[in-house]
């Protein structure tokens, strides 16, 4: 409910109301939606009530989720990209227009919201009863997102599971299994690697080998390629793949081996102590889009890899030196007998730098309330009678450093914030200056690294899909890497650039973290917006200032672009489908970061 209510006030850019009950017009429907407000965020990350319709009497039920998204949508014509809630903005900052929204959209997503609404249920009586976390830290942080992304109409929705197979694949209830494989024949095969140990090259058929182990029956000359076992169900079913059955170029070798765990991202698996997470393909619909790789995606991260190896790392880490990027330096992928990509069997092998007890989570899981054993659950925080008791782990770690230094827990998270922009934002501001390179480092691709008193050390960036290359700097990344681009369609336009970078990591990343702050009753957002304004002022004139536009951007400009998951979900726009100037729907905001 707070998701969709959330969505629907900054995507209209409604102002803050003045007397504690928010109220949305429903035209179309000749009523109006009355919502308590608990909590008003600067940043977005609003905590409401159950709404009431106007009117409807004072025994009446409160509002469900399914209803409110029904309402909601009826506000949106059908065939136009909703004007009468996009604010008018600048020429020069004009939106991208949207394609129209078919008629069925309102059922479409009325129908993801009920799903995801089921499922979150699920996933909470779970964990409810199963408190538990496993002892490798880095699965457990991947198994922390249990209430999903706090701006996403259908955060869990994942239409096509059962519920049998959702137990089994999805993090939140800390599924495992084992993957299904397949052999595959030279004549199809399409791989390439930058995977290297101790300079010695090793190919993507070696990994994969390695990472079935034994027992595995391989045909000789063939190379195993590992498929998640829903996926190969959907890819059985398709003419394409059908045919290199028939052909004998693909063969069945069943399920084999050891399981791995679903990450946040669900179509990533994971295995403690194993070198490698395998990001495989996934035809479910996942917040916005079809989790299918695409070959261009595959080749970034190996393209990636050779640009950090050109010496582009070893300056970044000679000024960041806790700040990274997790590489994807391989993949395998199947083609045609005409050579044509063969869509769904596409896998990337993820590079796994991390131990099973290094402190590193991603920010999105860090800061999401979940349900918590934690002693300081029941320290009266439970801020009104119909909010259970959730907790996020940032929450327990600002309190835990407040209760060791004896200081405010508002004072130790305006210091855990201060550290946090330096070695997690500034790294990536950093990039963009000296490469042109812009990371789409939202809160589920940044990851967290923690010393042993969680305060921030430092941070990763990962997702083969999030490289926004500067087109202003095409000539110096070709200079690094000659043909840079060519094929992983990488270079966007600085415009694009631009909005895409302020939106992922201001406004979802930093924005998002101080209304977590916030909404926890943990800081002042006011007070973090200032010290964000004191950050940003220093990235560019301080004695360490770098040449990214990105601070002024922030600075100066009184509203900003900023994805509308609801109208995104409405259109059913899939973000990987298409340019990237188009794949989203964008709406202007009030900027909170200008005075």
């Amino acid at each position: 409910m707070e998701n969709l209510l959330r969505c629907w006030v900054r995507e209209a850019d409604l102002p803050a109301p003045d007397n504690g009950t928010l109220r949305i017009p429903l035209p179309a429907s000749g009523t109006t939606l009355s919502v308590p407000v608990y909590y008003w965020s600067p940043t977005g990350w609003h905590r409401f009530g159950p709404p009431y319709l106007a009117g409807a009497g004072d025994f009446s039920p409160p509002c469900d989720a399914v209803t409110v998204a029904a309402l909601l949508t009826r506000e949106i014509p059908t065939g136009t990209t909703a004007p009468d809630i996009t604010p008018p903005v600048p020429p020069a900052h004009a939106p991208h227009q949207a394609p129209p929204a078919p008629v069925s959209a309102g059922a479409d997503l009325v129908a993801r919201v009920a799903d995801s609404v089921r499922r979150t249920a699920a996933f909470l009586t779970e964990r409810r009863k199963h408190t538990a976390d496993p002892p490798d830290l880095l699965l457990a942080a991947e198994q922390a997102l249990v209430l999903g992304h706090p701006l996403h109409p259908t955060p869990k929705s994942r239409e096509g599971l059962s519920e049998a197979e959702a137990r089994l694949y999805s993090p939140e209830s800390r599924g495992s299994f084992p993957l299904h494989w397949l052999a595959v024949a030279p004549s199809a095969l399409a791989t390439d690697s930058a995977w290297t140990e101790r300079g010695r090259p090793i190919s993507a058929a070696q990994l994969t080998a390695r990472l079935a182990g034994p027992g595995l029956p391989l045909p000789d000359g063939h190379t195993a390629l590992p498929l998640h076992p829903w996926q190969l169900r959907e890819v059985l079913h398709r003419s394409e793949t059908a045919a290199l059955f028939d052909a004998g170029l693909l063969k069945d070798l069943g399920r084999h081996g050891l399981s791995w765990h679903p990450t946040s991202s669900v179509r990533t698996v994971y295995r403690s102590g194993a070198p490698a997470m395998l990001k495989l393909s996934l035809g479910l619909h996942i917040t916005n889009s079809r989790r299918e790789n695409l070959r261009k995606e595959l080749q970034r991260g190996v393209e990636v890899q050779r640009l950090l190896r050109s010496g582009l790392s070893k300056q970044w880490q000679a000024a960041h030196p806790g700040f990274d990027i997790v590489r994807d330096p391989a993949w395998l992928a199947v083609d045609d007998p005409d050579g044509n990509p063969v869509p769904g069997l596409d896998v990337m092998i993820r590079h796994n730098p991390f131990g099973p007890q290094d402190d590193v989570s991603c920010v999105a899981g860090f800061i999401s309330p979940r349900p918590s054993p934690s002693p300081h659950a029941a320290e009266g925080r439970r801020q009104h009678a119909d909010q259970p008791v959730m907790l996020s782990r940032l929450a327990e770690v600002v309190t835990r450093l407040a209760d060791r230094t004896g200081r405010s827990r508002g004072a130790v998270a305006a210091e855990w914030f201060l550290r946090y922009l330096q070695h997690v934002v500034r790294p990536v501001l950093w990039l963009d200056a000296e490469a042109g390179i812009a990371l789409e480092a939202h809160q589920q691709n940044t990851l967290l690294l923690l010393d042993g008193d969680g305060w921030p050390i430092g941070g990763r960036y990962r997702d083969n899909q999030g490289y926004y290359f500067r087109e202003s700097r095409r000539a110096e990344l070709d200079a690094r890497l000659p043909g840079i681009g060519e094929q992983s369609d990488t270079f966007v336009s600085d415009e694009v650039t631009e909005e895409r970078f302020a939106y992922y990591l201001a406004i979802n990343n930093v924005l998002g973290l101080i209304g977590a702050f916030g909404s926890q009753r943990l800081a002042d957002e006011q007070l973090l917006l200032a010290a964000f304004r004191g950050f940003l002022t220093d990235v560019t004139s301080g004695p360490a200032r770098l040449s990214t536009t990105l601070p002024a951007r922030l600075l100066d400009m009184p509203v900003l672009r900023c994805k509308a998951n609801l109208l995104t979900r409405l259109h059913g726009l899939d973000e990987l489908v298409g340019p990237v100037a188009t794949q989203s729907v964008y709406v202007t905001i009030t900027n909170p970061l200008h005075r």
